[in-house]
């Protein structure tokens, strides 16, 4: 009775989509982090991996890294974590940058910080540690935070699947584009496609909407209208 009583003190609920994310200090590659007051203004990709000196684990570190200034570009920052020290962060870095080489990215140096988390203290928060997946490692999460420091979107992955940086940054791009001009995106939607306007309050037929609406708007019936991108 006991056991069960302090292993529910112990559980964490998980940030939801919406949420606040959870704030924290840690050590990282880079020095002490402060979350969120050192990332104001910023969108964040938070994201854990289940050890250094992992095969998957490097492809991953190497792609963000050389996609870095692309999601800068997006006023997004990376944050990566592992249950691991930092003498382990920084030799497994450094290996990387001396002696791997991978899809042509080699010379690659990891310019964002990586959190030491050995008490799991931040890998607990973001529920990023799943006993079923394992109890020493954290599982391939990610975490997208908006400049509020609210969550917008959770991806996790099995400890077998790398993950894919290219829709991750798809996703920061759609997010930041709805917000901006109020509309959502389709299914593979990619930069420079057309976009979903909401639908009016009334409903009508689909002509009615196209008249309803400017030229570069067209509707394929009363719930479902596109705004033709035009840059």
């Amino acid at each position: 009775m006991e056991n069960k009583e302090m292993q529910e003190q112990d559980v964490v609920r998980l940030p939801l989509i919406g949420d606040p994310a959870p704030a924290f200090k840690a050590k990282t590659t880079m020095g002490p982090l402060n979350f969120p007051e050192d990332y104001k203004g910023k969108w964040v990709i938070l994201f854990s991996h289940p050890a250094d000196f992992t095969p998957v684990c490097t492809t991953e570190f190497m792609t963000f890294a050389v996609m870095q200034e692309e999601f800068r570009k997006l006023n997004t920052e990376l944050i990566g974590l592992s249950i691991d020290s930092i003498y382990a962060h920084i030799a497994w870095l450094r290996t990387i940058k001396e002696k791997i080489e991978f899809k042509g990215m080699k010379n690659v140096e990891v310019n964002f910080p990586v959190i030491e988390d050995l008490k799991m203290d931040v890998s607990r928060k973001f529920g990023m540690v799943q006993p079923n997946a394992s109890t020493t490692q954290a599982v391939r999460a990610v975490f997208i935070m908006d400049p509020d420091a609210k969550v917008r979107a959770i991806l996790y992955y099995p400890l077998s699947t790398g993950r894919n940086m290219d829709e991750i940054k798809r996703m920061i791009i759609a997010m930041q584009k709805a917000d901006r001009e109020q509309i959502a995106t389709p299914a593979n939607w990619q930069p420079g496609e057309d976009v979903i306007v909401p639908p009016p309050g009334s409903c009508g037929t689909a002509k009615e909407r196209v008249e309803s609406q400017d030229e570069n708007t067209y509707c394929l019936d009363w719930f479902m209208c596109f705004r033709k991108e035009t840059n």
